[in-house]
């Protein structure tokens, strides 16, 4: 896994979108995130917050690319209750990703792997894989879990 330096990375120019609410229901912060991933959101996220008055309240922030920000307002002022979107731009650190399979007790599992500096720095069982697996056999996901990473163990030591 032995990569020239400028290939171990990728920076991306992003802008981050956020709006303060304190007005909406929980049910329509979830239906707001998915019409935002939908559009082509590449992350959504909420925070609590206290606001004026202490009200409590939301932070929605989401990122995207430059060309989706006309997208993201129209979704944000039409779906939510605020009455201004902040946005500014930001650039964005990714590790080289990759993907294995791994093989499980119960079939194969997807892993994602993160590479820094030329060495393996993250690694995570593929959660869709891992719930699908549960549910068919009846198991909990978190039996699922521990036996992906102990054949991931396994792996390392070959």
């Amino acid at each position: 896994m032995n990569h020239p330096p400028d290939h171990e990375h990728i920076d991306d120019q992003m802008i981050k979108m956020e709006v303060n609410l304190d007005d909406i229901s929980g049910e329509w912060l979830g239906y707001v995130m998915d019409l935002l991933f939908e559009s082509g959101a590449n992350d959504v996220f909420y925070t609590p917050i206290f606001m004026k008055k202490n009200r409590p309240g939301v932070l929605l922030q989401l990122l995207c690319s430059q060309q989706m920000i006309p997208e993201m307002k129209k979704i944000l002022f039409a779906e939510t209750t605020t009455l201004g979107i902040r946005y500014y731009p930001l650039t964005v650190h990714r590790l080289e990703r990759s993907f294995s399979k791994v093989h499980s007790l119960w079939g194969a599992v997807t892993v994602k792997k993160g590479v820094y500096g030329g060495q393996l720095v993250q690694q995570a069982p593929e959660f869709e894989d891992c719930r699908k697996i549960a549910v068919e056999n009846n198991i909990p996901l978190k039996q699922v879990y521990e036996e992906v990473w102990k054949c991931l163990g396994e792996e390392k030591e070959n």
